[in-house]
């Protein structure tokens, strides 16, 4: 320990020995308890933490320890010695990591997450498998081209089986997965691993607590056949996704274990094959060989594609490679507000390097910005530097204006990097300060939170006075609310969660627009006429301008853009957003003298409302992915109650002696399910549930939602 901590003082490594991670994974995979064992066994802690007890490293906020979930992804540095070479030579690395949440209605912290690490550990639970969320989880980080290994974790469990459980990552998953690591024994037998390409066996003694010592022991003879057959499978699919590899294969030449861990790794950093590991966190066996695994087969800072952006001054791209002496190129991928030092700025530095007191470009907003101090975080604990460096991960104090998504850069040579793009929130709730006091504090507040949560939206309702805020679902608006009265000290009243409908049209229509006032001296003209279709669901919004000639001068476009856009935000059939349609102005008319901005923004939001109504505008709702686990007695009630919830059953399957059942069904349909499944199967089935995508409202309760919203019943 005393040596590993020696090295923690020297955070100043090589680049090739730096690796940002992060562990990814359905609720309740063991996520956190891995990143504790990651911890201990790195000599970060010295203390195994358990989240049954809430004393984990990463799980800090009281919600977290409360609830037993993450809430928020924590970053930590922590070192690993490798003790013998493979893909990479035996020595001292650091590993950045962060720790996501599970549950659905964090899914922003999974993805700025995912959008600024250069290597996955994805984590699976050995008796449930792949489930909804880890496929979730799995599609984000192909969209960022993160590398991944997998640890199958909770070999322990009752109805643990890793070979179903790798056959669902291939199946389910459509990856190629490279068995690195064979269980000795499941369940209640299970004592160790096998190492695949070394044909070693290691063991963790039930009488040590904490896991640290090992034992090589012979090869069970029930796994020999096993070992020699996968050790050959494996060989195979390495060769399979190496060219270098593939020629010694099939020139029939040995390769060695470091060789052969070499090939695996280019085919893990290139996406091609995916290592799997498999073990128990909470038992504390087998996490050692993942971190071996983490070294050698994940990516370091220098091979992961150079990072890619738009030069604003020449709109070209350019690329930055991780250089400390190049020029500066960071990314803002989450702002936390912090009790004791104010706002936090985390951001990615991937090109240059960065000092305390530096001023800074925000490329994004085109704004200067001075950074303050510099740390390193540790879940909540944080550590002054002098300056970060490009591979590195790092929170900034003093960035007052700069926004989750946004570059940082050197004024001279700016560059915009990809922005990360998040959710839609799929419900409301109305929130108000229960005395006058709040009020203000409540503004704060609901700033604050939104500034480190791109997922929460607020909106004031003009009509009602109410504040609106919308977000992932109702445990994420809970969280929300509780922290603001712990954090911030504002006591607010909510009213019942509320479905975020949206509205759309079906055909093609044409509206005019005309505001004309005179009221002696100077009056106001503006005229317009727009054209508004349809497009496919989840294609957003498009204006098209088609002013031929000078009917509409080209400044007054804008103006009138800008009102279509205001009156976006309000439909015409229950004041829902209007989206996914193209708004065309083709033809208008202006007064030489009259004309003006204000006047031009009216009329292109009378124009849109007048068309909205000729062009049939229907009601959209979000529709949930839902999944249900429960025992096979109780099936048939489950999927007659959910048919009853206007459910689309997808299928079902077995999973040992519980039954699966995937479906879609309509947020507005399963407000409080939790406990209406509970009470139904004797508090023994569980549920996850996910939003999937918009679909158009059934007529009759269109019907009841109009009327409900605006006491107008519609005609048949």
């Amino acid at each position: 320990m005393a040596e590993q901590n020696q090295i923690t003082q020297n955070r100043n490594v090589p680049l090739a020995k730096i690796r940002n991670i992060g562990i990814i994974a359905h609720i309740d995979a063991g996520k956190t308890t891995t990143t504790e064992r990651v911890l201990f066994y790195t000599g970060r802690t010295y203390k195994l933490g358990d989240i049954d007890e809430g004393t984990t490293q990463m799980d800090w906020m009281e919600q977290e320890r409360e609830r037993g979930i993450t809430i928020m992804s924590a970053a930590t540095t922590t070192f690993w010695i490798l003790k013998q070479a493979g893909a990479v030579p035996a020595g001292s690395y650091r590993i950045n990591i962060i720790d996501t949440p599970g549950h659905v209605d964090f899914t922003a912290e999974v993805e700025r997450s995912l959008r600024v690490l250069d290597g996955g550990v994805v984590v699976f639970d050995a008796e449930e498998g792949v489930q909804s969320q880890s496929e979730t989880v799995w599609r984000q980080a192909d969209k960022y081209h993160v590398p991944r290994i997998c640890f199958i974790n909770k070999m322990d469990k009752l109805g643990a089986n890793f070979d179903r459980t790798v056959g669902m990552i291939k199946e389910r998953l459509g990856a190629t997965p490279a068995v690195l690591a064979l269980p000795i024994g499941a369940e209640k037998d299970f004592q160790g691993i096998v190492l695949v390409l070394e044909q070693q066996a290691w063991t963790w003694s039930e009488n040590d607590p904490t896991g640290e010592k090992f034992q090589e022991v012979p090869v069970p003879g029930e796994l020999r056949e096993k070992l020699a057959k996968t050790r050959e499978q494996l060989i195979e699919t390495i060769a399979e996704s190496d060219e270098e590899a593939m020629e010694k294969y099939l020139a029939e030449k040995s390769m060695s274990i470091e060789e052969l861990k070499l090939a695996l790794r280019r085919a893990t950093t290139a996406n091609r094959l995916i290592p799997i590991f498999c073990g128990s966190s909470l038992r504390n066996k087998g996490v050692q060989p993942l971190l071996d695994g983490v070294v050698n087969f994940l990516p370091s800072p220098l091979e992961v594609p150079q990072v890619e952006g738009i030069n604003p001054e020449t709109g070209q791209k350019e690329t930055r490679q991780t250089d400390p002496n190049g020029p500066l190129a960071a990314l803002a991928f989450k702002i936390q507000t912090d009790p004791h030092v104010g706002r936090l700025t985390y951001m990615r530095l991937y090109s240059g390097k960065l000092k305390s007191g530096d001023t800074l470009w925000n490329s994004s907003q085109n704004r200067a910005e001075r950074a303050g101090r510099l740390l390193l975080m540790h879940a909540n604990q944080r550590e002054m530097i002098d300056e970060a460096f490009a591979g590195e991960i790092v929170a900034v104090i003093g960035l007052e204006n700069t926004t989750t998504g946004d570059t940082l850069c050197q004024k001279n040579q700016p560059l915009i990097l990809e922005s990360i793009s998040f959710p839609e929130p799929v419900i409301s709730l109305a929130i108000e300060p229960r005395t006058k006091a709040d009020q203000e504090k409540l503004g704060y507040a609901l700033k604050r939170l939104s500034e480190e949560d791109p997922t929460f939206k607020i909106k004031s309702n003009p009509e009602t006075g109410q504040t609106i805020i919308s977000g992932m679902g109702e445990l994420h608006l809970e969280i929300l609310v509780d922290r603001m009265k712990r954090e911030f000290n504002v006591l607010a009243n909510t009213g019942r969660p509320q479905v975020a409908y949206k509205e759309t049209i079906t055909q093609v229509a044409e509206g005019e627009g005309k505001y004309i006032r005179q009221s002696g001296g100077r009056g106001q003209y503006g005229h317009c006429l727009l054209r508004v279709e349809p497009r496919g669901r989840g294609e957003g919004f498009e204006f098209i301008n088609e002013i031929k000639g000078a009917t509409i001068p080209a400044e007054f476009i804008p103006a009138i853009k800008k009102g279509v856009v205001e009156a976006m935000e309000r439909g015409v059939l229950a004041g829902y957003p209007l989206e996914d349609m193209n708004v065309a102005v083709y033809d208008g008319s202006y007064h030489e003298v009259d004309s003006s901005e204000i006047a031009f923004k009216i009329a292109g939001s009378q124009a849109l409302q007048a068309a909205i109504r000729q062009a049939s505008p229907i009601l959209l709702e979000p529709v949930m992915k839902l999944e249900v686990t429960t025992p096979e007695e109780f099936m048939g009630d489950v999927i007659g109650d959910l048919s009853s919830k206007r459910a689309q059953i997808l299928g079902t399957e077995s999973r040992g002696q519980l039954r699966l059942i995937n479906a879609l069904v309509p947020l507005a349909e399963v407000p409080g399910y939790s406990t209406m499944l509970r009470s139904m199967t004797q508090g023994r089935a569980s549920f996850y549930m996910e939003p999937s995508h918009y679909e158009t409202v059934p007529n009759n309760i269109t019907e009841k939602i109009v009327a409900a919203k605006t006491g107008v019943t519609l005609a048949k």
